[in-house]
């Protein structure tokens, strides 16, 4: 444990290095091109992270711009440790640039910094230590690099149409200890015709809009007065709405200016309800806990009123029976439904070997408890059967994830590294 520690921490300038050029590259989504299907700067980082991992000696592949990966070991892998490399857009709010990467104290700051960069590179540093360490692996290792994650996972998708995952995965793209249990996903998008004024709140659908602009015209028997501001929440991933304040909500019960279609969302999301509870939800279970359902989106476009939901459901529910339901009040209400398309519960057992091998790598390195978690968000392995999440965000520690000044701290980003080697080492060296 001490060599692997060693070398990881006398590497913490390149490190650093490497993530401040992939943070450099804002792999925002942007339009597909040919060669590249989710735009320019997702191949472009790609690209970047592949070019490295085979300058340290990784047998590398780019499998058409979607996912790359880089290998180590003489065997067919064992082992995938899944990263994503394209990030949610930066919003406002930050205290410096979101793409350059500033050192604030112990804190790296930067757009990706943990979601999923910061882990990408610990990733790679891992895999590194124990190839220049000269630790023989009898069985193969395989990091997979990703461009879609935060935009469905199309690269995913993708990548498995072509290549076999091996039996074993894990993604630093969630929690430690262990997560073993996701609640299943919904994204409905809904819209209806709008001609009053315009509307603009939340930037992408699985976070807590922390703005929401307006300006609205409602029409009086004796002319037309104008209602316009901005409302001020907090962002935060929509899977903890809790650690977030919604302004799209706060602006529908405070400043709905008496529209008809205004006031029948806002019964639909009293502002501070979580659990979707008066859209006919507020499903739970002991195992997941609270459903959680966010009004992530509002905006006026071609004279359209185009909202998105972001849904969380517990073990015990169905997409089919949760889709039901928020389409049915969605309608009800005089939307039409756009789309509605999500994921079912995920769930591994946390008793297999592999769980419990990653488990005790967690106690020996951090002197913690290990114990499986179950969580609203959805991480990389959610479709993968036998996947579980194992890092990259310590306990009780909050990275602002999706929020301005997202970071890790550059002993969570070296300590991080050791966990996935020394995780490595566990499964593959015998």
């Amino acid at each position: 444990m001490y060599e692997i520690r060693n070398y990881i921490t006398s590497h913490e300038s390149e490190m650093k290095e490497l993530l401040s050029e992939l943070v450099a590259v804002p792999s925002v989504q942007g339009e597909a091109v040919e060669g590249c299907p989710f735009g320019a700067e997702p191949a472009r980082v790609l690209g970047m992270m592949l070019d490295k991992c085979q300058e340290y000696g990784f047998n590398v592949e780019n499998v058409d711009n979607y996912a790359g990966s880089a290998d180590y070991g003489g065997s067919e892998p064992a082992l995938a440790i899944l990263t994503h490399l394209d990030v949610v857009p930066a919003g406002e709010g930050w205290s410096s640039d979101p793409f350059t990467l500033t050192q604030v104290g112990e804190k790296l700051v930067g757009r990706g910094a943990i979601d999923d960069k910061g882990p990408a590179v610990a990733a790679v540093f891992a895999l590194r230590a124990i190839k220049e360490l000269g630790i023989p692996l009898k069985r193969g290792v395989r990091l997979i690099f990703g461009t879609n994650e935060e935009n469905g996972s199309a690269d995913l998708a993708y990548y498995r149409s072509k290549r076999k995952l091996p039996s074993m995965v894990f993604t630093p793209d969630g929690e430690y200890p262990v997560i073993n249990v996701e609640k299943g996903m919904l994204r409905v998008y809904f819209s209806a015709p709008f001609d009053v004024g315009e509307i603009h709140g939340g930037a992408v659908i699985n976070a807590v809009p922390g703005t929401c602009r307006f300006s609205i015209n409602e029409a009086l028997s004796d002319g037309v007065k104008a209602y316009f501001g901005t409302v001020d929440g907090a962002s935060a991933h929509a899977s903890t709405p809790e650690k977030g304040e919604n302004a799209i909500t706060k602006f529908l019960n405070e400043n709905n200016c008496g529209v008809p279609l205004l006031k029948k969302l806002a019964e639909l999301f009293p502002h501070g309800e979580l659990d979707g509870s008066s859209c006919g939800l507020g499903f739970s279970d002991e195992v997941s806990g609270s459903m959680t359902c966010v009004l992530s989106m509002l905006n006026t476009e071609s004279g359209r009123l185009c909202g998105g939901i972001d849904i969380r459901f517990p073990i015990n529910c169905s997409k089919t029976e949760i889709s039901d339901i928020i389409c049915g009040r969605l309608r009800d209400a005089g939307f039409e439904v756009d789309s509605c398309e999500g994921v079912e519960p995920h769930c591994t057992d946390g008793d297999s070997q592999f769980v419990q091998v990653l488990l005790r790598v967690y106690e020996r390195v951090t002197g913690e408890n290990g114990k499986c978690i179950a969580i609203g968000g959805g991480t990389y392995v959610h479709e993968i059967e036998g996947g579980v999440a194992f890092g990259a965000e310590f306990p009780n520690t909050d990275y602002n994830m999706h929020s301005p000044d997202e970071y890790i701290t550059v002993t969570d980003l070296l300590k991080n590294a050791e966990l996935i080697a020394e995780a490595v080492l566990e499964i593959c060296k015998e």
